[in-house]
């Protein structure tokens, strides 16, 4: 079994909310991430999946440290990152790059394609020396499909697919161990997504990478995903390998989500049921007691305002359906397959 290359343990970052000018005073906190646990493994892709607002985002820059965390680790290779500072953290940062979500604002329009890609080698001289790093660039083209020759052009002289290529290459440049893709085919047209997602895979075989890979699309997720976490309010409320979460969800939540998923299958489409979640979800500043989904589930009794379930394998459930889920009342529905 590969080894852990990062673990996440208690993972929380509250956003104050103060009032008053000259004198401000805390009133409360965005409970943005509220205490999420898990486990990346060498050259495995952990997919996050959930609604927008539930975290996913700022969970992705407390792990690149772009935010600090409020409490909790962040263990890379066994070595605590989450406080680091000055030299320590620009050493951990060549090896966890990020992926974008918007390929065209993540790029600055006024450096070229090189400039861009070879911005890194500023920061970090000693992966490619001045000399050489023209052909370093023009190398991480070629390598994600572009033409080496383009190396004197501007972003907007690109097609979003294109300019998401780009992003990719500025991503390798470091040679990391870690890239995480903050939903960075979202913004794409459908075939120009699944070029992309072949391109990390194939990258992915070729220099050992690990991928946390945020989406909001579970079909893409399930795709490129050995494992699947999916969160709910700041919180991981179900997370296995990608045969677990898609084909014997126990979590409602995960249930819901699942329904909603398009099938090309007509007859299957007709004969499937639908989980229509009712309200809205609660303000990540004023969470509900116990269970956070418990506002919105089908299935809450009292127990489920009273206590916080925990995330750990259900014991009254065995075989392919035993995995971590953070429900008092798991079972199996046959209609969440997807």
């Amino acid at each position: 079994m590969a080894e852990n290359i990062l673990e996440v343990k208690d993972l929380v970052k509250h956003y104050p909310l103060t009032q008053g000018v000259l004198f401000k005073k805390q009133v409360g906190a965005v409970k943005a991430v509220d205490g999420i646990s898990f486990e990346l493994k060498k050259g495995e892709t952990l997919g996050i999946v959930g609604e927008s607002g539930c975290g996913k985002s700022t969970l992705a820059k407390v792990l690149m440290n772009l935010e600090r965390a409020t409490s909790g680790q962040v263990l890379f290779k066994g070595e605590d990152i989450s406080q680091l500072s000055g030299g320590a953290l620009k050493a951990v940062r060549r090896n966890i790059q990020m992926v974008f979500q918007d390929p065209y604002t993540s790029l600055n329009p006024r450096m070229t394609v090189g400039d861009i890609i070879g911005e890194p080698f500023e920061i970090h001289p000693e992966v490619a020396p001045k000399g050489d790093r023209r052909k370093a660039v023009q190398d991480l083209l070629d390598v994600v499909g572009l033409n080496p020759e383009y190396i004197n052009r501007y972003p907007h002289q690109f097609s979003g697919g294109q300019r998401q290529r780009i992003g990719i290459a500025r991503g390798l440049a470091l040679k990391p161990e870690i890239i995480i893709c903050d939903e960075p085919v979202s913004a794409l047209d459908v075939s120009v997504q699944a070029q992309v997602i072949n391109l990390l895979e194939q990258l992915q075989g070729e220099f050992g990478l690990s991928y946390m890979f945020i989406a909001h699309d579970l079909s893409i997720v399930r795709h490129i995903s050995d494992r699947v976490g999916v969160m709910y309010l700041g919180k991981m409320v179900e997370i296995g390998s990608d045969e677990q979460i898609y084909d014997n969800a126990t979590h409602p939540y995960t249930q819901a989500l699942l329904s909603a998923v398009p099938v090309p299958d007509p007859t299957a489409r007709e004969s499937r049921e639908r989980i229509i979640l009712s309200g809205d979800i609660p303000s990540p500043a004023n969470p509900p007691s116990g269970c956070r989904f418990r506002t919105r589930c089908w299935k809450a009794q009292e127990r489920c305002s009273e206590e916080i379930p925990l995330l750990a394998i259900p014991t009254t459930l065995e075989g392919p359906a035993a995995h971590e889920s953070a429900c008092h009342f798991p079972e199996v529905r046959e209609s969440a397959a997807a």
